[in-house]
This record gives C-alpha cells, sequence and structure tokens, in this order.
C-alpha cells in the first residue's frame, strides 16, 4: 500500500525517540486507506520473559499509533489517553520487523478513538487494542511551547514509498 506522509520523530520517547537507547525507534507512517503503520523492532531491553516483549511496552506502542492515528485527520492535534484496552494474541518477540496498524473509529470535538495491531512478518495478529483519548493541544499536554530542545520532533528521511499490509 502507497505510503502518503512519513510522520515526525522525537529524541527520548520510548516508542518513536531515535536517541533512546531502550527504545523502539518506531518509523510511522500515513498510508493511502488512512491507516497509520509503525515500522520498528522492539529490543531485548525491553524484555518480560526471555525472548518476549514486556506487555506495558506492546500497549505503549498501540497506544502511540493510535494516538497518531488524528494526525491523518488533524495534523497539530494531539490527545491524550482516557482508556486503553489491550488483547495479547501471541508471544510478542524482540529484535524481529514488526509492523503496528492504526486507525481512527471515532472522532468528535473533544475526543477520538481508534484500534490497532501489531503484525509480525507473517501477517500474525500478536496484538491489538483500542483506546479513547481527550484531545489537547502540545502546549496544555507539556505546560510548554514546542521550543524545548528535547522535545523537539523532527522527519527521519528514509526511502520507504510503500508498505505491504
Amino acid at each position: 500500500m502507497k505510503v502518503i506522509k512519513k510522520q515526525t520523530n522525537s529524541h527520548n520517547c520510548l516508542i518513536c525517540g531515535m536517541d533512546n537507547p531502550a527504545g523502539a525507534k518506531a518509523s510511522f507512517y500515513e498510508m493511502e486507506d488512512g491507516s497509520v503503520v509503525a515500522l520498528f523492532k522492539f529490543n531485548a531491553l525491553l524484555q518480560s520473559y526471555p525472548e518476549r516483549t514486556h506487555g506495558g511496552v506492546i500497549t505503549a506502542m498501540i497506544d502511540e499509533t493510535i494516538g497518531r492515528a488524528i494526525w491523518t485527520k488533524e495534523p497539530n492535534m494531539w490527545g491524550v489517553t482516557m482508556t486503553i484496552d489491550v488483547k495479547f494474541r501471541k508471544p510478542v518477540p524482540y529484535d524481529v520487523p514488526l509492523k503496528c496498524i492504526g486507525k481512527l473509529t471515532r472522532d468528535t470535538s473533544m475526543t477520538f478513538e481508534g484500534e490497532a495491531k501489531i503484525i509480525d512478518e507473517n501477517k500474525t495478529v500478536l496484538a491489538e487494542g483500542h483506546a479513547v483519548y481527550f484531545k489537547l493541544s502540545y502546549e496544555k499536554i507539556t505546560n510548554h511551547d514546542h521550543e524545548h530542545e528535547e522535545d523537539k520532533m523532527f522527519v527521519v528521511k528514509d526511502n520507504v514509498k510503500e508498505i505491504e499490509l
């Protein structure tokens, strides 16, 4: 499926932070069908049981992907998670390429909600979730503006033009 736009990364985020040594360093893409896809690998620093990623980190990836889905409709909107429900279908390994696919399912003036799933290279669903968010500006979420160096978002250039789903 065709990539429409690559989304930004941050420096320190556990999910999208490019400078976080324990992070997933996920890249997020807006797709032609309106979904958002994250390409990533969890690493051994995010382990629960041997060769398994911690459920809290799996939940964080689903949360981040759904939270970014609002940008497909409102590029400057942010949100804070009100509720999240995750179903763990199969163990999620680390050190292997994974995808998280998310989409909006409802959007109102004050809230939005969506769903996401993590799949492996064989398209097996490993985990899936649904979440509801309260819409807030970046400034209200962080209590400061977007000028702080550690918070600046940036695009990591790559040549990803299509993603097989």
